[in-house]
């Protein structure tokens, strides 16, 4: 039997540690593959979609954001705990708000600070004027971040356990272009199916990274340092909107010729950040899927079914993304941050 997908009712995802986390309009699962074989399913529903500001462009994608975050965080820790056999004991509040603040430290030197003092560096050891050559300035911040951001990709990608992860981000791929394409969600349906998705969360980042070097020119050039590097800060969630909105294109217009050019960067970079799952795998994915757009699986062999379905994901503190997991985007957050 084909599946019955509302024209409005898009899916996204991430791939977790042995696993994948589905999110479909007012509910996401989690599918973790356990260490005796059996498949631990953890389901939630989500109030946000319900808030009317998730239907305007710009904010929505601000607001996608955070839900990736939160969403994914909890994805994390319920797939680390189950895939290691092991109860783990959950982190608390203060915990879990010093790992996320950890965590976007990180990010904002690697992907801010390091680009921006690259790029005043060079300038001052050239004798190079930032008022007259701001334009130059701008583009080399935003190459400087873009090669860091792809170093950063090649580097994990050397891990094993990363290999692992990036064979499930393609099982996630593989699952959501099955319940696209309106085929009943099984393996046989998907194992053929590609493994690039022009709405994951990788191509988001890639978009983010590129429509950052238009937004940041907008700070004034003679700024000091500190405003340059503070106002790249404040415009993230504004650049985050814009992309999310240019992701959502792309999905709804992946046949058209250029926008087949423009996102073929984003498809190129999958090649890092997707494997090529087993059956397994895909398996997993498609437990994930059917669980997500509310299908019964308390009944199958495989699951074992993890506490109560009716609980708001806001009360789950969790970190998309991919920007892989909204509804509307499918951002993968999982590098990143699947989307699709």
């Amino acid at each position: 039997m084909k599946n019955k997908r509302s024209e409005n009712k898009n899916m996204g995802g991430q791939a977790v540690i042995e696993g994948v986390m589905m999110r479909a309009p007012g509910k996401y699962a989690v599918a973790v593959r356990k260490p005796n074989g059996r498949i631990a399913l953890r389901i939630r529903n989500i109030s946000i979609d319900h808030n009317k500001w998730f239907k305007k462009p710009i904010l929505r994608g601000i607001i996608m954001l955070y839900d990736a975050i939160v969403v994914g965080f909890n994805a994390l820790n319920f797939s680390a705990e189950q895939s290691s056999g092991e109860e783990l004991e959950p982190l608390g509040g203060i915990a879990k708000t010093l790992t996320i603040a950890a965590a976007i430290g990180i990010s904002i030197g690697l992907f801010v600070f390091a680009p921006l003092a690259a790029a005043k560096g060079t300038f001052w050891l050239l004798s190079l004027d930032i008022n007259s050559h701001y334009v130059l300035f701008n583009a080399m911040d935003g190459f400087v971040r873009i090669l860091i951001f792809i170093g950063y990709i090649m580097a994990i990608s050397m891990m094993k356990d990363i290999r692992e992860l990036f064979r499930y981000h393609g099982a996630e791929h593989k699952a959501i272009f099955t319940y696209e394409m309106g085929k009943e969600l099984t393996v046989e349906n998907t194992r053929n199916n590609s493994r690039f998705h022009p709405r994951c969360g990788t191509s988001f980042l890639l978009i983010v990274l590129i429509i950052s070097i238009i937004v940041f020119s907008f700070i004034p050039s003679n700024a000091h340092f500190i405003i340059h590097f503070l106002g790249r800060i404040i415009l993230v969630p504004l650049i985050a909107g814009i992309s999310f909105e240019a992701l959502k294109l792309s999905g709804v217009y992946r046949n058209n010729i250029l926008v087949q050019t423009i996102i073929a960067p984003g498809l190129w970079l999958q090649r890092l950040t997707t494997k090529e799952p087993n059956d397994d795998m895909i398996e997993v994915a498609l437990i994930a899927a059917r669980a997500s757009l509310g299908e019964d699986m308390s009944t199958h062999p495989l699951v074992d079914m993890d506490g109560e379905e009716n609980v708001n994901a806001s009360t789950d503190v969790n970190v998309n993304a991919d920007a892989d997991a909204s509804t509307d985007a499918s951002t993968d957050v999982n590098v990143s941050t699947d989307a699709k």
